[in-house]
């Protein structure tokens, strides 16, 4: 049998078996493992004393985004709503999509430059 190896020094073990006449399998086993996740903590901006915690963002990178439905995901009860400088803007640069369209999408309240009245 002939194999690609990743590397020479794989390629020279291999051929050491081969010319002793030991029989073995080549990258023929797929073993399945998850990651393991790293634990990270999120402080938000605001704390109103109704418990509605509050995120001023003026420009929102995807992995704030991320990070959020991460956080809503795995604490369900927090209501955690968003403070734009100007939620029409895009997400990204080409994008038709808005960090209000974004948030309705996904299920947050959100807001444009001030914590509206009924929010507290």
């Amino acid at each position: 049998m002939t194999f690609k190896f990743r590397s020479g020094l794989e390629a020279a073990v291999a051929k050491d078996l081969a010319a002793r006449k030991v029989k073995f399998k080549y990258e023929e086993r797929v073993v399945e493992y998850l990651k393991p996740s790293t634990k990270h903590k999120y402080t938000p901006d605001i704390e109103l004393e109704n418990g509605i915690l509050i995120e001023v963002k003026g420009f929102w990178k995807m992995a704030d985004r991320q990070k959020h439905l991460m956080i809503k995901d795995q604490c369900p009860d927090l209501d955690i709503r968003f403070v734009f400088g100007n939620s029409k803007n895009k997400i990204y640069k080409k994008s038709k999509t808005t960090y209000g369209d974004w948030c309705e999408k996904h299920g947050f309240k959100y807001a444009d430059k001030i914590v509206p009245k009924d929010w507290t």
